[in-house]
């Protein structure tokens, strides 16, 4: 039996995406433990790392769309595999915090030409009945990246944090490359169809097609102009974004908390986040076995809840088991809604513009990725810990409740009309 090739991409996707979160996303907050230790670099500077991987992020956002037109998502994927190489090159020989800065903007491009935005436009147009299947399982890469946190964070305490940065380079080429190989734009180049079905007749020269009859019964694709004066455009973005106030702040500063403020090791701060990826892999799971099955707004919406419940018990912790509820509730929500932010967009906007409307998407999301680390930092450095800067991110997540409440659908409007 012919295993239909868009599932193979999935497969590249979630194993691309294993690569990110092993030896960027989790191990960031290894690095930032490590060189405050030995740099004597303030948490807001260090921060300030991850603010220059989120803003490159949003400055490319809307030329990503075009440049997967122009070169296609495997051309993308693998020349940002070189500039995420070239930045764990330039990390391991850092000596000033203005170099530490020039890896991260490489990193930085290196993870949007390679990362979630460019595979998430190829599985979109490869799916649609299993869309918020195809991009969960995408997610669990995500998720089990983060099993080999301990991992990363003895081979750091055995071998040192340059050495792993090096070896993370080396990996970056030497898997990343071949499952980029794997990748491709839309079904058409492999002679599919969506979801692998029979091909879909050609819409020029037959009027009653399947594809037309089914724009009648969802209402019209969108252009990025059209998605901009829709209200979900701004309510889903912003609730993204107050989502990601938690996620990257949780990333970038958790180890640091736990070994500074609640006076855990490395090692042992390092099992929490691994339990919280676990949750994460589990919440990607949930996902995909029922995320089309569900009104995903009202999933996501929860998630929020949940995100900032998870925060608070990080924050205030006094016992493992508040350590334990954090990585529950944190993890699971970040893998249950992550693959939903995309599909949800696919879902309500159609995929004519599918690519420039994510690429500005996350110019407005990457405020949310910018400013939670940041804001934890500055009140971590200004009051000697963190409590101050984590209320705050759990009381701004949970509002995003509400963002994902009242985003609803636009094309139910053109139909109604």
């Amino acid at each position: 039996m012919k295993i239909f090739y868009g599932w193979r991409i999935v497969g590249a996707a979630m194993g691309i995406q294993f690569l990110h979160s092993a030896l960027l996303i989790q191990a960031f907050g290894a690095y930032v433990a490590l060189l405050s230790q030995e740099q004597g670099w303030s948490k807001t500077a260090l921060a300030g790392g991850a603010a220059v991987l989120s803003i490159e992020s949003a400055l490319l956002g809307p030329m990503l769309g075009w440049l997967v037109d122009r070169f296609g998502t495997r051309t993308l994927i693998q020349i940002g595999f070189g500039f995420f190489a070239a930045g764990f090159v330039t990390l391991s020989q850092v000596q000033t915090l203005t170099g530490f800065y020039v890896s991260m903007l490489f990193m930085a491009v290196g993870a949007s030409f390679s990362g979630y935005f460019p595979l998430s436009v190829a599985l979109v147009h490869w799916f649609k009945r299993w869309r918020a299947r195809a991009l969960s399982i995408m997610g669990l890469g995500l998720a089990v990246g983060g099993v080999a946190m301990p991992l990363v964070g003895w081979a750091m305490q055995a071998y040192g944090w340059r050495h792993v940065a090096m070896a993370s380079a080396v990996i970056a080429v030497v898997v990343g490359v071949p499952l980029a190989r794997i990748v491709r734009s839309n079904p058409a180049e492999m002679g599919e169809a969506v979801d692998g079905g029979p091909e879909q007749p050609d819409m020029t020269t037959t009027p009653t097609s399947a594809a037309q009859a089914e724009a009648v019964t969802e209402g019209p694709d969108f252009t990025a102009a059209e998605a901009l004066r829709t209200p979900a455009f701004w309510l889903l973005g912003a609730g993204h974004g107050l989502a990601l106030l938690v996620v990257t702040a949780v990333n970038v500063h958790a180890i640091t908390h736990m070994k500074e403020g609640l006076s855990y090791s490395l090692a042992q701060a390092s099992v929490v986040i691994t339990l919280m990826t676990v949750a994460q892999a589990g919440g990607v799971l949930l996902g995909a076995a029922m995320g089309d099955r569900w009104d995903k707004r009202y999933a996501a919406a929860a998630c929020m809840l949940a995100h900032a419940l998870g925060l608070l018990m990080l924050t205030f912790a006094t016992h493992p088991v508040m350590l334990g509820l954090f990585a529950i509730l944190h993890g699971g929500a970040w893998g249950l809604r992550g693959p939903f932010m995309s599909a949800l967009r696919a879902d309500y906007f159609g995929l004519r513009a599918i690519g420039m409307i994510l690429g500005l998407s996350a110019i407005i999301i990457s405020f949310g990725q910018v400013a939670g680390p940041l804001i934890a930092g500055y009140f971590a450095d200004v009051t000697g810990n963190y409590r101050t800067g984590f209320t705050l991110l759990a009381v701004l997540a949970a509002t995003g409740c509400f963002m994902f409440l009242f985003a609803k659908n636009p094309r139910d409007t053109v139909r109604k009309s």
